[in-house]
């Protein structure tokens, strides 16, 4: 999927040795690599984040195609702007505020009438460990354990909920529903303060709630 071609070509020698897994050096190891120009170290911090950069990219384009390109475009993005990686945050939320900027801008130039293709998100969002306790879509899916035929239609609703929900109110409802990011990690992405990111999740649940009752018929309280 990443096209870069400094991250892509082979490496004459390397600086990730073949005796040494990429998974057992930390991120901030393998940026400071990064920004001395191994692209090597580059493509490891690629495939340690980029299934969860494609979750989100998804869960707020609603389009696979689209999530996609958004991913590539902020990993190349990210790739060429390493140096300016300060480390005051993890590399992920600093990855995470590109893929999100890129994301919305998508959507706001976009603005045309996709089929809703988020049921991998949401997939991925009920069986994570990562997602906390009070998440809502999880404890949705989970009324209904045993059927299949409820649940995809459940799934079904909540991406088309999830469709008319304004982007920054959709953008916070898939970092913490789905990816279980703190209120910190989601302020420090969304480039805001925790209380405006509170506020926004509170009316993103409830609007959410409102609307998944209206597509249900307003058979059962979400929110109990």
């Amino acid at each position: 999927m990443f096209q870069h071609p400094n991250v892509n070509k082979r490496l004459e020698n390397p600086s990730i040795r073949s005796n040494e897994a990429a998974d057992d050096i930390d991120d901030l190891e393998l940026v400071e690599r990064a920004r001395t120009g191994d692209d090597e170290a580059f493509r490891a911090l690629f495939e340690r984040y980029h299934r969860r950069a494609y979750s989100l990219a998804v869960g707020v384009v609603r389009n696979r195609d689209d999530a996609l390109d958004v991913v590539q475009d902020a990993f190349i993005k990210a790739h060429r702007h390493i140096g300016k990686f300060e480390g005051n945050s993890s590399f992920y939320t600093w990855l995470y505020r590109i893929v999100m900027n890129l994301a919305i801008d998508h959507i706001r130039k976009a603005k045309r009438g996709k089929p809703v293709e988020f049921t991998d998100a949401v997939s991925h969002g009920a069986e994570s460990d990562s997602v906390g306790e009070d998440s809502l879509l999880p404890r949705i899916l989970d009324e209904n354990p045993g059927k299949s035929l409820v649940r995809k239609e459940m799934r079904g609703h909540i991406g088309t909920a999830l469709g008319e929900l304004s982007e920054n109110h959709r953008a916070v409802l898939v970092m913490r529903e789905l990816e279980g990011l703190s209120y910190e990690e989601m302020a420090e992405a969304m480039g805001c303060s925790k209380g405006t990111i509170m506020s926004r999740l509170f009316h993103a649940r409830k609007n959410m709630q409102k609307r998944l009752l209206e597509l249900m018929g307003g058979e059962k309280d979400l929110g109990a």
